[in-house]
């Protein structure tokens, strides 16, 4: 079982995309829950995270949240981003036989402009970031924040491609966001 983790900051319209794409996950039974880290959002954040029935926090510990979920594996998204593809059979394959957190392949049909590639580093979470919760609970420490899991780690490529969040809403890499 997978849990998503997302932090989220006046991102209605982009969470309720990441939302609609991971249904599919949970009817299949790989997604067990969605937990979203909110930092003040003014929107309808909260609206769209209790109808799609994730459990929306206000204040928290990133250790408690870790240790909170319910999936053995934790799956680190930005608001916007939607995973492609084979992307439920790919993690439920790759959870049963490795141990290495993970990234999604990034999107052949949304690319970051090549000048951005270039001159900026993509942001952590830009692929999404799967890791066991075992290894999340070493990791994790208060005050974290997601990108912090998915900074300077060695990970493998999943097949899977994920659509980046930037893509969400005609946003671009750089905009005002959590990175």
């Amino acid at each position: 079982m997978l849990t998503i983790i997302m932090e989220t900051r006046n991102n209605e319209a982009e969470l309720a995309q990441t939302l609609s794409a991971l249904v599919a996950g949970a009817v299949e039974g790989l997604v067990s829950d969605v937990i979203i880290l909110d930092h003040a959002s003014r929107d309808g954040s909260s609206r769209v995270a209790d109808a799609a029935g994730a459990r929306f926090c206000t204040s928290w510990d990133m250790k408690d949240i870790v240790r909170s979920a319910r999936g053995d594996w934790l799956l680190l998204l930005e608001p916007g981003a939607r995973p492609a593809g084979r992307w439920i059979d790919d993690i439920a394959e790759y959870m049963s036989l490795s141990k290495v957190p993970a990234r999604f392949s990034p999107s052949r049909l949304h690319r970051r402009p090549f000048f951005k590639r270039v001159v900026t580093r993509a942001a952590p979470l830009e692929l999404g970031f799967l890791v066991s919760r075992q290894q999340a609970t070493a990791i994790a420490k208060s005050g974290m924040q997601l990108n912090d899991f998915a900074t300077g780690r060695a990970v493998r490529r999943l097949g899977s491609e994920l659509v980046p969040a930037w893509v969400a809403i005609g946003n671009r890499p750089g905009a005002d966001d959590i990175r």
